[in-house]
């Protein structure tokens, strides 16, 4: 039985980049419009893609379901390396729990994630014009400099892509949270996904921060994942040393 959302790869991986859209009448004037949410937030993220050289991070993988037809929980952490272009490597730490779980959910993400960074799958999951369509919500005010939040609509229906909406950061233009379902249940099985993802400022970079993934399955169980990032670092082409998240 398969209970994991396979969009999550695509939160994972993605870069920024909104679609032509209409602004809030409740926005403040000091606000941006939505072509200029949009086009900071590619410019930003194309900055941010080519400068980040290499990545390490820890991740923990949980999931827990409850349900017909028995209750399984597994737990797997991973230690995460990225090479500019598109190379991305997993050596797993350690791992506990249902081996159902750790092979048909974890290592499946891990595999479907490396297949997302291929270019040519990438083009097609990207949170950009092709993409996807946007509308601009609202602004949220804040000491740290406030985030707008977009609705954001995907052209083409596919596991890999979703459709809720995002928040960007005011200063930085980068998507900071995300609230969205599927474009196309990942599924048989599932009715429902939700998907919750946070991501944290490493230096100059945003990289995920935490996941959490909730399926209803159709027999009447659910299944939680959630992924912890931790323990960044990062080579930016722009510095001349290499940071480690404090």
């Amino acid at each position: 039985m398969k209970f994991a959302p396979i969009i999550i790869i695509a939160l994972a991986c993605a870069a920024a980049s909104p679609a032509r859209a209409t602004s809030d009448s409740s926005l403040p004037p000091t606000s941006l419009s939505a072509d200029q949410v949009v086009d900071n937030l590619v410019r930003k993220n194309e900055e941010r893609a080519k400068a980040l050289l290499h990545s390490e991070s820890t991740r923990v993988y949980r999931l827990t379901y409850r349900g017909f037809p028995s209750d399984r929980e597994a737990e797997m952490t991973i230690v995460a390396t990225y090479d500019s272009p598109a190379s991305k490597e997993f050596k797993i730490v350690s791992q506990s729990g249902s081996k159902l779980v750790q092979d048909r959910v974890f290592k499946r993400l891990l595999e479907s994630e490396k297949e997302a960074a291929e270019p040519a799958m990438s083009a097609r999951t990207q949170l950009n014009r092709d993409n996807y369509s946007f509308q601009l919500l609202t602004f949220e005010p804040s000491t740290a400099g406030g985030q707008y939040i977009l609705q954001v609509t995907p052209k083409a229906k596919s596991k890999y892509v979703y459709h809720g909406k995002i928040w960007v950061d005011a200063t930085d233009f980068a998507v900071t949270h995300i609230e969205a379902e599927p474009a196309l249940n990942p599924s048989f099985w599932t009715k429902k996904n939700e998907i919750h993802h946070d991501y944290t400022k490493v230096d100059a970079f945003w990289l995920p921060a935490r996941n959490e993934s909730i399926s209803y399955i159709r027999l009447g169980g659910r299944a939680t994942l959630t992924i912890e990032y931790k323990n960044y670092r990062v080579i930016d082409a722009r510095a001349p040393i290499a940071s480690k998240q404090k």
